[in-house]
């Protein structure tokens, strides 16, 4: 009996129990898991619509856990950073353009620019950077802004590239991209010329572009 019981024990903690059941509670409980935490219950909602909790063991779900912040909010692995996922609570407020710092801004000009001539006009997402200037913006930004923030970003960054096309397209109306870009022909553009064509009174920005 003593075997069998053993036996038992360790496929229990292998394979763990229904993490719902009044065992599996008092297991995680033991453990040191909060099953009231905001952490938790976004591990439950996300086994539920992969398939269902089931069994599982207390490893697993401090795993997991560890994947979210203290409010239930993804941790994105590449960036590790929370409030880059769009859900059903954030969704609203994605589209959103707000104040962003005028450094990002010149990031994204600066670079944009120099992508521009050296791809000759043509968006290579192979060997862009454009990345590492948004990643740099939400770590600026407090996490319930940044999906915003990448929104507006993006909207500068439409207007840089399109006032570099209207520029060589101004000294060479044939002018397609992958075609030689006139040599200085963006020396004259600045980042200030271009966000105060499209930024209205009161900051908020003509999408109009």
């Amino acid at each position: 009996m003593l075997i069998v019981r053993d036996f038992s024990n360790m496929f229990q903690r292998m394979s763990g129990m229904p993490v719902n059941s009044r065992g599996g509670q008092d297991m995680l409980k033991r453990a040191g898991i909060d099953t009231n935490s905001r952490q938790y219950q976004a591990v439950m909602q996300s086994m539920s619509e992969h398939g269902g909790v089931g069994y599982t063991n207390v490893q697993a779900i401090k795993n997991r856990m560890s994947r979210y912040d203290k409010d239930g909010d993804y941790i994105s692995p590449f960036s590790g950073l929370a409030g880059l996922v769009v859900t059903d609570k954030n969704r609203g407020e994605k589209n959103r353009i707000i104040d962003i710092p005028e450094s990002s801004r010149d990031a994204m000009f600066e670079l944009t620019k120099r992508e521009f001539i050296r791809e000759n006009g043509i968006g290579n997402g192979d060997t862009t950077n454009r990345y590492d200037v948004y990643l740099d913006l939400y770590r600026k930004m407090d996490k319930q802004d940044r999906l915003a923030a990448g929104h507006t970003l993006e909207q500068y960054e439409r207007a840089y590239t399109q006032a570099f096309v209207d520029a060589v397209k101004a000294i060479d109306p044939k002018w397609r991209p992958g075609d030689s870009i006139p040599a200085g022909a963006l020396d004259g553009i600045t980042r200030e010329s271009i966000d105060n064509s499209f930024v209205k009174p009161g900051g908020s920005l003509d999408l109009m572009i």
